[in-house]
């Protein structure tokens, strides 16, 4: 389905969904989108084989969104993610999907959270649940999640699941679903977990693979020999030399993850790690910097990382090499999204070159090596440090106080005499908002709203980071 035929107006969708896909940007169907959504509105289960960045989620959105009756309020779908923060992407789209329809209430059900939340937010009723298998495992033995109304379940990141130990689960809340139901798995690559499922809990599915989102054109990929005690510096040669504004750094180890980043904040570097150990709210804190631009280098394990989805994200180093070149893929398509440009930095020593072997065999091209020599060159000893854009300020108080990003926009541009240019992203939690700022005005913006009112209350405000 390519050429006219890949744009939502020849699916069989209601003109207010088509006028909401319009309107949020939606132009032409991605690939996995016109493969997919033909025979998902047709009600066929399907396996379909999309990476992270390649518009699966508005694929079973719009599918599962057919398939509901908003006037009943039971629920009606059930989507299953391997990470909070995937589950946390896919309610914000699915939510901006739904907005065609009146009133589509769509609830988060993750681990890390306070279980009376979300059993408040169930008894009030919901249509769409978005979570995490063992999360949405204990409210069926609690009770608390009906599955009786429900017609789709959704697999996303199927194989991340299985790799995550998540099989059991996935089968338990599959066995407590409606037999008549459409099941829709996405997974980017094919382990034989994904066939054991497809064989137990699925009819007759039809299977969809798109060629690998990420052309070798979009990305520019090179790569630097190191001894062993020089790579931790070569990472801020590379920073220096290249510039990113936003770069994920991914190292194999959580040991490797806290050396770089104590390396990186000793000279200059805003940068934070995301490991598995992290408590939900350090987390989702590192996570909000990076995703606002407040923090230049993400350092991460792959468990930690999966499920990521940043914007505008310009680099991607591989601090280590990792030994599965599957896994390799997964990491570099982080960048060089949509229409933007990526760039992927590998540092591997002697004994990783078995492993640069595979990800070539895999990739189907020789790798394009660099000496480390050429970096010091693009950085000039008088360049300022690289500093993020913006800077994170954390208001207490969030959803549970009906705030909302309106009134921290309205706060900040009104009474505190800010412009707009000079906000940016604005997360509001249940319990507390984040917003960044122009790291110029991050001082007196947290002094100018604390001696003002959000909502018609006062608030307090502090600095997520240091502001040099």
């Amino acid at each position: 389905m390519t050429g006219p035929a890949a744009d939502f107006a020849q699916l069989p969708l209601s003109p207010q969904t088509l006028a909401n896909l319009a309107q949020l940007g939606y132009a032409q169907m991605t690939p996995i989108q016109a493969a997919s959504l033909p025979p998902a509105l047709l009600g066929r289960d399907l396996i379909a084989q999309a990476k992270t960045g390649s518009g699966k989620t508005a694929a079973f959105g719009l599918a599962l969104l057919a398939n509901l009756n908003p006037r009943r309020f039971a629920v009606q779908a059930l989507v299953l993610c391997p990470t909070r923060e995937l589950a946390d992407q896919v309610t914000t789209e699915i939510r901006r999907l739904a907005r065609a329809e009146e009133n589509i209430k769509v609830v988060t059900l993750c681990g890390g959270v306070a279980m009376r939340g979300q059993l408040a937010s169930l008894e009030h009723g919901a249509h769409i649940v978005v979570g995490t298998p063992g999360r949405i495992m204990d409210h069926l033995e609690r009770g608390s999640l009906d599955l009786e109304a429900l017609n789709t379940l959704v697999l996303d990141e199927a194989d991340r699941m299985l790799d995550m130990g998540f099989f059991d689960d996935i089968a338990k809340v599959a066995r407590q679903c409606p037999a008549k139901r459409q099941t829709l798995l996405f997974s980017a690559t094919y382990p034989e977990g994904i066939e054991r499922l497809a064989a137990q809990f699925m009819k007759d599915p039809q299977q969809i693979t798109v060629q690998a989102q990420h052309e070798a054109g979009k990305i520019r990929q090179q790569w630097y020999e190191v001894q062993g005690e020089e790579r931790l510096h070569a990472v801020s040669l590379l920073l220096n030399h290249f510039r990113p504004l936003s770069t994920l750094a991914f190292c194999n180890t959580k040991q490797q993850c806290r050396d770089l980043v104590q390396v990186l904040q000793a000279q200059g570097f805003s940068a934070l790690a995301l490991f598995g150990e992290l408590e939900q709210r350090e987390r989702d804190q590192v996570l909000v910097q990076f995703a606002n631009r407040s923090c230049s280098v993400l350092v991460a394990t792959d468990v930690a990382a999966r499920g990521l989805d940043i914007a505008q994200l310009e680099a991607v180093i591989n601090v280590d090499v990792t030994p599965d070149p599957e896994v390799h893929i997964h990491r570099i398509g982080r960048t060089g999204r949509g229409d933007a440009e990526g760039l992927v930095l590998n540092l591997a020593a002697m004994d990783e070159m078995g492993s640069v072997g595979k990800i070539e065999q895999l990739q189907g091209r020789e790798s394009e090596w660099h000496p480390l020599a050429e970096l010091t060159a693009g950085a000039s000893a008088d360049a300022a440090p690289l500093q993020p854009p913006m800077a994170t300020l954390q208001i207490t108080g969030g959803r549970k106080e009906k705030i909302r990003a309106g009134d921290v926009l309205g706060a900040l541009t009104g009474e505190a005499g800010f412009t707009r240019e000079q906000v940016g992203k604005i997360n509001v939690n249940d319990f507390s908002t984040y917003v960044a700022v122009d790291r110029r005005i991050a001082r007196e913006a947290v002094r100018r709203l604390s001696a003002g009112r959000v909502k018609g209350k006062t608030v307090k405000v502090r600095l997520l980071e240091d502001v040099a």
